[in-house]
């Protein structure tokens, strides 16, 4: 991603660099234009598809819920209980982003259950991920379940949910040497050990509640489906976690700011026009719905804002007090052109360095200086919403800033 000098100069990475010399070398200017375009498009709607199963009672749906940033009592949450709930494939759109869809899938473990008819029975190659997750043991009935899934050359995650129950238990049983650390190696030991009894070579268990993704493996989670994930999808996969962590906030912005030339070379690229007060072509429009997009992906906005302080029992407008930046709603054109404007003074510096690693983009009207100049607005600006985000979510869980 882009680097900031000491004299607060920004400047592009040589990825970054690479990525537009890269785009600019396949073709002319307005092929280069319509093919990022796409590409763009593509980020932002590519469809991902998770596949959430275990035994009745293992916290499924819960875990669906969790993932979308619901409780389970929140309107659309998925159904949960103690007996078996789910009969059929059920989607749940994310709420944010409705091109991320879970699946609760039908529990495993009950009498209908068959490992070799199961995956067709939901409609297997529909799903790009599986979730399997077990409150206990993992059975005979996970491990073949997983083996059908890997046969199909599909991904799939052990799950072992509900490790806060585990651990009030434990307290309550010994609580002169109770040692949390002790207790999820222990779990973690016991999965393992069955799984390879099972026949299953090498396998990974993440330890996790629903009722507070913030602890426990899920930062390992994530961190293991950015690898393994394509990247689209991966891009689709971060974005909609919910913003409970400092950590995934970074990785928010990291996104953000990774795809920030893709955005910037676009919009001055296909529908560019001249912005009142400066001498430099973009597309507002591509500006402002972006802007609005980075908002909601950092929860900015009046609906996430709301719902976290009813979830911490907070008064909202504490929470808005932290925030300088503008909210989702707020963005509009006339406030992306003044952020331009506010953005021009160190755009010629930058023009400088792009145009002469990309020199094609001087082909495009204005174009060094309009690609700087919406670079540092788009830059300057997810600073500025990431840096709220992250005091909302101190303020709303009391965090250390430092974490």
């Amino acid at each position: 991603m882009a680097s900031q000098s000491s004299e607060g100069i920004i400047k592009l990475s040589r990825e970054e660099l690479e990525a537009l010399k890269a785009a600019f070398d396949q073709g002319n200017l307005a092929g280069v234009a319509s093919r990022l375009q796409e590409m763009l498009e593509s980020l932002e709607t590519v469809q991902l598809d998770v596949g959430i199963t275990g035994e009745t009672g293992s916290g499924k749906s819960s875990f669906v819920n969790a993932l979308r940033g619901l409780g389970d009592e929140d309107a659309g949450a998925a159904r949960t209980g103690v007996v078996e709930t789910t009969r059929e494939p059920t989607p749940y759109q994310h709420p944010r982003y409705p091109n991320v869809t879970i699946w609760d899938l039908p529990g495993i473990g009950t009498p209908d259950f068959h490992p070799d008819t199961y995956l067709e029975q939901v409609s297997f190659s529909r799903y790009d991920i599986f979730f399997i997750i077990a409150s206990q043991r993992f059975t005979a009935n996970h491990a073949a379940l997983a083996r059908h899934i890997q046969a199909m050359d599909k991904s799939f995650y052990f799950v072992r949910s509900k490790v806060d129950v585990d651990l009030d238990c434990s307290l309550r049983r010994r609580p002169s040497n109770y040692s949390e650390v002790g207790v999820l190696q222990e779990i973690r030991q016991n999965c393992l050990e069955g799984l390879r009894a099972q026949g299953i070579h090498s396998p990974q268990v993440f330890l996790l509640s629903a009722f507070d993704l913030s602890k426990y493996d899920f930062h390992l989670l994530g961190e293991t489906l950015e690898r393994e994930l394509s990247h689209h999808k991966r891009h689709a996969f971060l974005m909609a976690l919910p913003n409970i962590s400092l950590h995934i906030l970074e990785k928010k912005k990291a996104a953000m700011l990774e795809h920030m030339w893709l955005v910037s070379t676009v919009a001055c690229g296909v529908h560019a026009a001249p912005v009142p007060g400066l001498l430099i072509f973009c597309d507002v429009d591509i500006l402002t719905r972006t802007l609005q997009g980075y908002c909601k992906g950092f929860g900015l906005e009046d609906d996430s804002l709301e719902k976290l302080a009813a979830q911490m029992g907070q008064p909202v407008e504490q929470m808005k007090a932290v925030i300088k930046s503008p909210l989702a709603k707020e963005i509009s054109n006339i406030l992306v052109v003044q952020l331009l404007i506010q953005a021009g003074s160190e755009a010629p510096k930058l023009a400088n360095e792009v145009l002469s690693s990309v020199p094609l983009l001087g082909s495009l009207a204005s174009g060094a200086l309009s690609f700087a100049t919406t670079y540092k607005m788009l830059r300057s600006f997810v600073n500025a919403v990431a840096a709220d985000a992250q005091k909302v979510l101190i303020k709303a869980f009391n965090l250390d800033a430092k974490k």
